[in-house]
């Protein structure tokens, strides 16, 4: 009886381990026992798969053995997940946080590196300087948050105001000949400091490069709010949650009581890649931004420069987005994690990159795809 008890024991145990585990996968590069765990809020999101991609290979390049986990947007998940892999001997962890709004729930993870006496790298999704200042072996890589909002911003201009004498892109999408472009916002997450960011900044931005000639106004077709700044901007926009299905479905019922004719919907920016791919999607069903000549077109704007976006540009049903430099991200990331297998502090070597002052975080460019 002993012996079955103890046996079941084994494998409930056997059971709880795959279960942590079996959203992972392992790549081992080298016998020198230097291993990494780097968790993902999502293997699904499309941006991330290219950076995990990247990542992966440069990790390969360098020798690092490492696993990748799927973190599948649960925090409890990601939290179980790291705390499993101190457990078992990880020398570095890579995380992408699941939870940005939570200052609480992200400290909470600093603390179990720290107890650990394990370097943690957080990338892409912002934490905030507290929690990199709570333990002198955290530092952050991801980008500048406004910055994106900034760059869509100046694509939008540069779109709108292209021809010698900014006449003919105004002519073709001012519909209804008030110097005004009607825009629907595609919000991304509430919470997100990115999301913020890139509703603010670009319609800031292009209306300060439009000024005199157009300005962006909100489209009649966003939905209003006051959870945010009462600045004639933040408080317009459908809330698509950087999600292309729910892009897709606020864009149709936009579309079911607005014109895109009379003037009523001008032009489309999105917080990211996914939700502009969904309002391009509803845009069809309309007979809009099919990719033929000479057809009817709503200018949109996205964030991310995922291989689908790039291809919707390239077959003319998308007007522009902003990308992120992947392979710059990966690289400073398998940069740092090198420092922590020489022995060197994670932080170290940093002179070639954009640190912020006071705290180890570092920035990653932007670029436009047009």
């Amino acid at each position: 009886m002993k012996k079955i008890i103890v046996l079941v024991l084994l494998l409930i145990l056997l059971s709880v381990w795959l279960f942590v585990r079996g959203d992972s996968r392992s790549s081992t590069n080298g016998g020198n026992g230097f291993n990494i765990d780097v968790f993902w809020y999502a293997f699904s999101d499309p941006f991330l798969s290219t950076l995990r991609n990247s990542m992966e290979e440069q990790l390969r390049i360098a020798g690092i053995n490492n696993t990748m986990h799927d973190c599948e947007n649960n925090q409890a998940l990601q939290t179980q997940k790291v705390q499993t892999a101190i457990v078992q001997g990880t020398r570095l962890l890579v995380v992408d946080t699941v939870t940005t709004a939570s200052e609480e729930t992200v400290m909470n993870i600093t603390n179990l590196a720290k107890r650990a006496n394990v370097p943690i790298i957080f990338f892409y999704r912002e934490v905030s300087n507290a929690v990199i200042n709570s333990y002198d072996k955290a530092c952050f890589v991801g980008i500048d948050t406004d910055e994106a909002g900034h760059m869509e911003g100046q694509a939008i201009a540069n779109f709108l105001l292209e021809d010698e004498n900014w006449t003919g892109n105004r002519n073709k999408y001012d519909l209804n000949g008030d110097n005004r472009i009607n825009y629907i916002m595609l919000r991304g997450g509430h919470g997100n400091a990115e999301a913020l960011g890139r509703t603010k900044y670009s319609v800031q931005e292009a209306n300060r490069h439009l000024e005199g000639k157009l300005q962006l106004t909100p489209s009649p077709a966003n939905q209003t709010s006051t959870q945010y700044d009462n600045d004639g901007i933040s408080n317009y926009f459908l809330y698509a949650n950087s999600n292309a299905a729910e892009a897709a479905n606020l864009m149709r019922t936009a579309l079911s009581a607005h014109s895109l004719t009379t003037g009523a919907i001008e032009l489309i920016i999105a917080n990211n890649d996914d939700a502009a791919l969904g309002a391009i999607e509803a845009l069809n069903e309309r007979g809009f931004n099919i990719g033929i000549a000479g057809a009817p077109y709503i200018p949109v704007f996205g964030i991310d420069a995922t291989e689908l976006a790039l291809e919707a540009i390239s077959s003319g049903k998308m007007t522009a987005t902003v990308k992120q430099d992947i392979v710059e991200m990966a690289r400073t990331i398998v940069a740092l994690a090198q420092n922590v297998e020489e022995g060197r502090d994670v932080f170290a070597n940093i002179s070639g990159y954009n640190v912020d002052g006071g705290v180890k975080k570092i920035r990653v460019p932007y670029v436009v795809d047009q």
